[in-house]
C-alpha cells in the first residue's frame, strides 16, 4: 500500500481524524469532483457522510486516495486496472490474515492438548 512517506511530491498527512473534501483534494493533487467520480467506481472508497450531506474522509480514506492516484496517473491503469488491483490486493491481505488466524489457532490446541495429556 502506498504511504504517506513514499510519495515525495505530496504533502504529508496531518495527525487529523476527519478531513474535508477540500483538504483532501490539496493532499492528494486531485480535484473534488474527481474523487466523488472514485467514489462511484471504487467501493473501497467510502467517506464517511455528515450533516447535509458532506464528506468525511478518514486517514485510510487519504492513503487509498493516494494509491489510486498512483495505480491511475503513474502507473497507466485504467479505473477497471485500477479496481481489480486494489480489490486483488485486499484478496492477499485477506489470505494472509487467515493464514495467520489458523496458525494462531493451530498452536493454541496443540498447547490445550498437551494440557488435557497431563
Amino acid at each position: 500500500m502506498l504511504e504517506a512517506s513514499n510519495n515525495n511530491e505530496l504533502p504529508a498527512i496531518p495527525g487529523k481524524r476527519y478531513f474535508t473534501i477540500g483538504e483532501v483534494s490539496e493532499l492528494c493533487g486531485v480535484k473534488p469532483h474527481v474523487l466523488r467520480y472514485w467514489e462511484q467506481e471504487f467501493p473501497q472508497l467510502k467517506p464517511v457522510k455528515r450533516r447535509g450531506n458532506r464528506r468525511y474522509y478518514q486517514r485510510h480514506d487519504v492513503i487509498m486516495i493516494r494509491q489510486i492516484r498512483s495505480l491511475l496517473y503513474e502507473q497507466g491503469f485504467t479505473i477497471g486496472g485500477a479496481r481489480q488491483q486494489l480489490s486483488g490486493d485486499e484478496a492477499k491481505e485477506d489470505v494472509s490474515q487467515r493464514q495467520q488466524i489458523v496458525r494462531q489457532m493451530r498452536m493454541e490446541l496443540e498447547e490445550l492438548l498437551q494440557i488435557l495429556k497431563r
